[in-house]
């Protein structure tokens, strides 16, 4: 019979293994979205060709590897995003030929897609025509509008707007002030939705192999109810 200083050992040992799994961390190579750690995390992999991870850490660290893939996105951040939230991210990014660091999520009403790209291999996304630049951070970003037609997203294949501030000066560490981008794309008539999914600190590799290591925070509080 477990003894009460018995059973304090057994429930402190059991305590002593949840926190050496949670420093582990956890591997995905699975499509799938959840909370770790107390933030939101997204993978996705479109599996046309190779091979993608991603390790969950301590708090908001990730760690991703991808190799002679067609398309993947994998991130921490937070299941709610907001316009003036303000992002901390540091560590290590390798874009290779066809990678991205971004702040990434969408809105509904209307459906968006954003990116404002921190780090990117040897292509420039997205390609195209700049719709201006623009100031914040310590940084330049070159603004761009595509439209995807009929491709995937958080609602199944659609029509949407991708809205994107680009970086000229590439970085792995910083802080993005998210109120700066949505005041530059309004200014170019580029109006978020009104409804916010998820926003996370994504690494996406596209026909490309790399990995990254980075670690995502909220420097400060949203004053949006």
């Amino acid at each position: 019979m477990l003894t009460s200083k018995n059973k304090f050992g057994v429930f402190l040992l059991l305590i002593f293994l949840f926190i050496e799994q949670q420093s582990n961390g956890q591997s995905i190579t699975n499509n799938q979205t959840g909370i770790n750690n107390g933030f939101y995390y997204s993978f996705w992999n479109d599996r046309n060709s190779g091979t993608a991870s991603m390790v969950l850490g301590p708090n908001g660290r990730y760690k991703t590897v991808w190799s002679n893939i067609g398309n993947f996105t994998a991130g921490k951040g937070w299941m709610i995003g907001k316009a003036d939230r303000v992002i901390s991210f540091s560590g290590s990014f390798d874009g290779g030929k066809n990678g991205y660091l971004a702040v990434y999520g969408w809105t509904r009403n209307p459906l968006i897609e954003y990116y404002v790209v921190e780090n990117y291999g040897d292509w420039i996304p997205p390609g195209g025509i700049s719709k201006g630049t623009f100031s914040s951070d310590g940084g330049t970003y070159n603004i761009y509008q595509t439209t995807r037609t009929n491709q995937p997203s958080i609602d199944g294949n659609q029509t949407f707007q991708q809205y994107w501030s680009v970086r000229k000066t590439k970085r792995s560490s910083g802080t993005v002030t998210f109120a700066n981008h949505v005041a530059a794309w309004k200014s170019k008539d580029m109006n978020l939705g009104t409804t916010w999914d998820y926003q996370i600190m994504e690494s996406e590799g596209s026909k490309s192999s790399g990995s990254s290591d980075i670690t995502v925070d909220e420097t400060s509080k949203s004053k949006v109810p």
